[in-house]
């Protein structure tokens, strides 16, 4: 058995025991799950608190919608559809779309504080990785949204393409269409700079 079949068997033996009133037992997915959202949903929403709060609503519609699971795909794939269109409704009611350009929040994927105390890479190459990052987080936050969310969650959250079809509602094919388009975007950008 993979680690997806068996975290997939775990957290459907969970939602059965939120399904029969255990409601103590819905806090371990939230546990499980409020990092993994709150990055999914950065993109989206690029205030830290306000992040939180489509999260939290992420789990509340959960919560809600749970007695009618039926397991039919893996609880994460449900659960990160069900808060890729809160992040979406969320935008929506504040007359906000996604911004063109989010480099100072998509960094924040990369950065690792620590490691610039010992890195001994030049000046010159520390900025070229840099200038890279930043290229390839503006191609990446100027994406059509369903482009945007398949790289995402393909590259950063290393989902399988059937997992990602699962949470765009749409055939594997498109996915591998989609984040095909995406990784031709971003490798356009890059030939420029190097």
């Amino acid at each position: 058995m993979s680690d997806n079949e068996s975290q997939n068997k775990i957290d459907l033996e969970i939602v059965r025991r939120v399904q029969r009133g255990d409601k103590g037992a819905f806090d371990l997915l939230v546990i499980k799950y409020q990092h993994k959202l709150a990055k999914l949903v950065l993109p989206y929403v690029h205030d830290r608190d306000e992040v939180l709060d489509v999260v939290q609503e992420t789990f509340i519609k959960a919560y809600k919608a749970l007695p009618r699971f039926r397991g039919d795909s893996a609880f994460y794939t449900w659960l990160y559809r069900i808060a890729i269109n809160t992040s979406k409704n969320y935008l929506t009611a504040q007359s906000r779309r996604p911004p063109r350009s989010d480099v100072d929040v998509v960094d924040a994927e990369f950065y690792d504080g620590g490691s610039a105390m010992h890195d001994n890479t030049t000046p010159e190459a520390s900025l070229a990785t840099e200038q890279i990052k930043e290229a390839i987080n503006q191609v990446i936050s100027g994406l059509p949204e369903e482009l945007k969310i398949a790289i995402t969650l393909r590259e950063f959250e290393a989902m399988s393409y059937d997992e990602i079809a699962d949470i765009m509602d749409c055939p594997v094919g498109t996915v591998r269409s989609r984040i095909f388009r995406a990784r031709e975007a971003i490798d356009n950008e890059i030939k420029v700079l190097l």
